[in-house]
C-alpha cells in the first residue's frame, strides 16, 4: 500500500503540471542530460504515474527522482506554481517508505552515519572540534589517503581538502579583534557602542567544523553594528538533508526542537549564515507570527550604524555566486552584492552562469559526483577566466564544492562568505 499522506499530495499536486515546458531549459540535468525523464515535467509524469500505478516504483524511477538536484530553479519560472520541491520531499519520503523487497535510494555508510550520529546531535562536533583540527595538522589524512579503499573515496577526498577547522570567537575576541580561543559559542555576545537589538544566530550541524569562519564573522559584524546576539546551545540540525532524502518524520522533529529552543529566546529574529538551512528553518515552520528568519545578508544590507565601522579598503575583483536557495527561493540574491560593495574598492561582478546549480546540492555531490562533476565544471571555467582572486558564495556547501574543485584544478581564487570577507576588512583576525 502506498503511504496515504504522500499518494494524495501526489495526485492533487501533480496535477496542476501542464507540460508547458518552460521549466526545461531551467533544469540543470535536463540541460545536461537531455533526457526528458530527468527534467521537472519529465519527473512530474514519473510521479503521477506511480501513485496511479500506470507505472512501477522500481530503480529506474528512483534513479531519476535520485539525480534531482532539488534546486527549485522549475518553480522559480513555473507559471503555475506547482510546489515541486514538496513534490520531490514527498516522493522521496514515498521511496523510503517501500519495503525491503522494492530497490530504494542506497546512502554511504559513511552518509548514514553522519545523519545518525553527528547531524541530529550536532553539539557533538563541538566536542570534536579539536581533535578534527590535531588530525588536520598531522599526517594522518594524508597516510591514509593512500590506502586503496580510501584512495578514491568521494567523501574522504572532501574531508581531506576541507579548510583547517577554526575554534569559535568569545566575547571579548567579537567586538575587539582578538583571536578566538573558546571551544564553544557562547550564549550570549554582547553589542558593542549604539545598541539595535538582539537577534538569535542559527549554527547548523557541519558548519560548526566547516564554516567557523562565517559564524564569528557574522557575530562580530552584528556586535559591531549594535547587536546582541544569542547562541542557544541546544539548537540542532536544521534537517535539510534529512527533508530531501524522504526522512520528512525526522526533519519535522529537528525542526520542532529548533522552533522550542529559538522561542525561548524572545527574539524577532533568528539569523542564518547558509541559505539553504535558512530556507529550511523558513519552510519547516520555526519561525512563528512574532519571529522571521532572515539571511544574514539581507539584514546586514538593511540595517543601520555602518557610519561607526572602517571597512579596509580591498581594490579587487570579487565574483558573487548565487545559491540555488537563495535565488530560487529566498530571491535574495542581491544582497551579498551589495553587501560586497560596502568594501571600498571592491569590484563586484556576478559569476558567469549564476542561474545554474553547482552541482552541491546538500550530499548530491557525494551521491550523484559524475554529474556534481560536471555541473561543477563551468563554474570553475568562469572562475579561471574572470583573473578573480576572490569568489563569494553565501551556502556552505555550495563554498565548500566549489573550493574543492578549484584546489583540484590548482586554480588560486579563495572562497568564503561575504560576511568573512567583510569581517576581515573591518579588522577581525581569523
Amino acid at each position: 500500500m502506498l503511504p496515504k499522506f504522500s499518494k494524495d499530495f501526489i495526485i492533487h499536486e501533480s496535477s496542476q503540471c501542464v507540460s508547458c515546458g518552460l521549466c526545461l531549459p531551467h533544469c540543470p540535468t535536463y540541460r545536461l542530460l537531455k533526457s526528458e525523464a530527468d527534467s521537472p515535467r519529465g519527473r512530474i509524469a514519473l510521479m503521477n504515474g506511480v501513485v496511479n500505478r500506470r507505472i512501477p516504483l522500481n530503480a529506474r524511477f528512483i534513479l531519476h527522482m535520485d539525480r534531482c538536484l532539488t534546486c527549485r530553479a522549475c518553480e522559480a519560472v513555473c507559471p503555475n506554481n506547482v510546489p515541486f520541491g514538496e513534490l520531490i520531499d514527498e516522493t522521496r519520503a514515498l521511496i523510503a517508505d517501500q519495503s525491503e523487497s522494492v530497490v530504494a535510494i542506497q546512502k554511504s555508510g559513511s552518509r548514514s552515519v553522519l545523519e545518525r550520529l553527528l547531524l541530529t546531535r550536532p553539539v557533538r562536533l563541538d566536542r570534536l572540534r579539536r581533535l578534527f583540527y590535531f588530525i588536520q595538522k598531522s599526517s594522518w589524512l594524508r597516510w591514509l589517503q593512500k590506502l586503496s579503499p580510501l584512495e578514491k573515496n568521494k567523501l574522504f577526498k572532501f574531508i581531506l581538502q576541507l579548510p583547517l577547522v577554526k575554534l569559535p570567537l568569545t566575547a571579548s575576541a567579537s567586538v575587539t579583534g582578538m583571536r578566538a580561543s573558546g571551544n564553544r559559542w557562547q550564549e550570549i555576545y554582547p553589542a558593542e557602542g549604539e545598541r539595535r537589538g538582539e537577534v538569535g544566530l542559527f549554527l547548523g550541524c557541519v558548519a560548526r567544523i566547516t564554516d567557523v569562519a562565517t559564524l564569528n564573522s557574522s557575530i562580530y559584524v552584528l556586535n559591531r553594528l549594535g547587536y546582541t546576539v544569542h547562541v542557544p546551545p541546544d539548537q540542532t540540525c536544521c534537517g535539510a538533508l534529512h527533508q530531501h532524502s524522504g526522512a520528512l518524520k525526522q526533519a519535522a522533529s529537528l525542526a520542532q526542537q529548533n522552533k522550542s529552543v529559538f522561542s525561548g529566546l524572545k527574539v524577532n529574529t533568528i539569523i542564518s549564515t547558509a541559505s539553504g538551512c535558512g530556507v529550511q528553518l523558513l519552510e519547516s515552520g520555526v519561525a512563528d507570527e512574532h519571529t522571521q528568519i532572515v539571511d544574514i545578508n539581507r539584514f546586514l544590507t538593511a540595517t543601520e550604524g555602518w557610519e561607526s565601522v572602517e571597512i579596509a579598503s580591498l581594490p579587487q575583483k570579487i565574483l558573487v555566486h548565487d545559491p540555488c536557495s537563495l535565488r530560487n527561493v529566498l530571491r535574495d540574491q542581491v544582497y551579498p552584492h551589495k553587501l560586497i560593495a560596502r568594501i571600498p574598492g571592491a569590484q563586484v561582478v556576478s559569476l558567469s552562469g549564476n542561474d545554474q546549480c553547482c552541482g552541491a546540492a546538500g550530499t548530491y555531490f557525494i551521491d550523484q559526483p559524475e554529474i556534481a562533476s560536471r555541473l561543477l565544471e563551468s563554474k570553475l571555467s568562469a572562475a579561471m577566466e574572470s583573473g578573480a582572486r576572490y569568489l563569494v558564495t553565501s551556502n556552505i556547501g555550495c563554498a565548500m564544492h566549489i573550493a574543492n574543485g578549484l584546489y583540484e584544478r590548482g586554480i588560486e581564487v579563495e572562497v568564503l562568505h561575504p560576511v568573512t570577507l567583510l569581517a576581515r576588512q573591518m579588522g577581525l583576525e581569523l
